[in-house]
């Protein structure tokens, strides 16, 4: 009952918190994509350069996330403002499985069916556009499902350098060993991450192909 009367009477702050979280979230989100997608197309064009890539994004995956937040710190335009840096980091986070699931989605599309494409004389960016990508829609989809559950997770460490978020409430909580306010940022974080790969499972079920793309 003390949980539920504290979401109560606090609702507001929640909302605003939940609020900020899903927008450090969003816009990370929209960086990963615009930079992973392509990057998974450009690897799936130029082989020799995806062990090197996903090697580089292996790394940022393993790095600590309050660690990575001490590495751009020291960057002067992503410093001064700590949701810069956050969202940053959590761009970066996010890239790995995006990078990987693009390139495993275009490389797993049937060659007959691209052979087809080139018969029927369409450009390699016709074929990528008009062929490849529809069908490894699904396979993208996943990738960035994974990476938006891991950026809910991560963006609660995010409010340990001030860039707000449900990590406010676990923090204080934390700080005042008061287990609703660890419970106040935890579970709407949790419901967050829940709902999102639920919308995410089902998008990705309607776009799946029923023949051409494996995975």
């Amino acid at each position: 009952m003390g949980l539920i009367h504290y979401f109560a009477s606090n609702r507001a702050e929640v909302l605003e918190l939940t609020l900020e979280h899903l927008w450090l979230v969003g816009v990370s989100m929209l960086l990963a994509v615009l930079a992973g997608v392509p990057t998974g197309i450009l690897l799936a064009r130029r082989p020799r350069l995806e062990k090197p890539v996903l090697a580089g994004a292996n790394i940022i995956e393993t790095i600590p996330s309050l660690a990575l937040f001490g590495l751009l710190l020291p960057v002067p335009w992503l410093g001064a403002r700590a949701d810069r840096l956050a969202i940053l980091a959590l761009a970066l986070y996010a890239l790995l499985p995006i990078i990987r699931n693009t390139y495993a989605g275009i490389t797993g599309v049937d060659p007959a069916v691209v052979e087809a494409g080139r018969g029927m004389g369409l450009t390699d960016r016709q074929l990528l556009i008009q062929v490849q990508l529809p069908l490894a829609l699904s396979v993208i989809l996943a990738g960035v499902r994974v990476a938006t559950v891991i950026s809910i997770g991560v963006a609660t460490i995010a409010a340990a350098i001030g860039a707000g978020g449900l990590g406010e409430f676990i923090f204080r909580g934390l700080a005042m060993v008061n287990n609703n306010l660890i419970l106040a940022g935890a579970i709407p974080a949790a419901l967050l991450a829940l709902a999102a790969d639920l919308v995410f499972g089902i998008a990705e079920r309607i776009l799946r192909p029923r023949t051409g793309a494996h995975g």
